[in-house]
């Protein structure tokens, strides 16, 4: 008999060492038209900081953005609990105490890519680049409809002319390019790893997030916040609705 919803989340929530895996926007964060002004929802917070209390819970943020904006945006300080993977993994930070990570080596990417495309983008109303650790993004969230379209179709010429081995990464109006090529898949693996996790939680809105939620194994439970084709096994409809089985983990973990 397949177990229900809720019979999964007891299951996971038993684990005796749990990793929470969670992407920020779209997820903790509703998604807002400017990207620094992205903070978690009052009861995403609570629940994350009731499960990182809870012997045996680690709480990881793994998200596509820099490390240092993904701190700003979760308001993370060098005391905070939680663990962090930016850049889609290629950016580490861990608690004291924790594991080590390894430095970030490599060639750095080409400046001028990220010059050309935002020459591309200035043409196009409501688009604009976002320079990030390892490439940039293309925003088009604020584009009138049928903008969005040409302005990636124009910045895509861009990166294939200039940069045809950039990993290419598509989202809800936003087009990444990086010269690394990690992903949240990867990401969640390494913390597994380092944290000893028998099962893991992992929750994320986006394109990017289902190569997270591919990679988990029997035990874990993918959860997709809102709609679209995913690998999860359970879709919440908001963030307050991931917010409140965040809470209800946290709870049976408590009793």
């Amino acid at each position: 008999m397949t177990p229900t919803i809720d019979e999964r989340i007891r299951e996971v929530a038993a684990a005796e060492n749990l990793l929470v895996a969670l992407d920020f926007d779209g997820t903790l964060s509703p998604l807002v038209a400017d990207p620094m002004a992205a903070r978690a929802t009052p009861d995403a917070k609570r629940a994350l900081e009731r499960l990182a209390s809870c012997r045996g819970v680690t709480v990881a943020l793994v998200s596509g953005r820099s490390l240092v904006d993904l701190r700003i945006i979760a308001e993370h300080d060098d005391d905070s609990p939680f663990w962090l993977a930016g850049s889609h993994g290629a950016e580490r930070w861990r608690p004291a105490g924790a594991p080590p990570v390894d430095e970030v080596v490599g060639d750095a990417g080409d400046t001028g890519v990220a010059v050309a495309a935002r020459a591309a983008a200035d043409g196009f109303e409501g688009a604009w680049i976002e320079d990030k650790q390892f490439g940039f993004a293309l925003h088009t969230r604020t584009s009138p409809d049928g903008v969005e379209p040409r302005a990636q179709r124009a910045v895509d010429e861009v990166v294939e002319r200039l940069a045809p081995d950039w990993r290419r990464r598509g989202g809800k109006h936003v087009l990444e390019f990086s010269w690394r090529h990690e992903g949240k898949d990867g990401a969640v693996a390494e913390l597994r790893a380092q944290t000893g996790a028998d099962a893991v939680i992992f929750a994320g809105d986006d394109v990017t997030d289902e190569d997270a939620l591919r990679s988990l194994e029997p035990g874990d439970l993918g959860i997709r916040v809102g709609p679209g084709d995913t690998a999860a096994a359970l879709t919440v409809a908001d963030t307050p609705e991931l917010a409140a089985v965040l809470t209800r983990v946290a709870e049976l973990r408590a009793s």
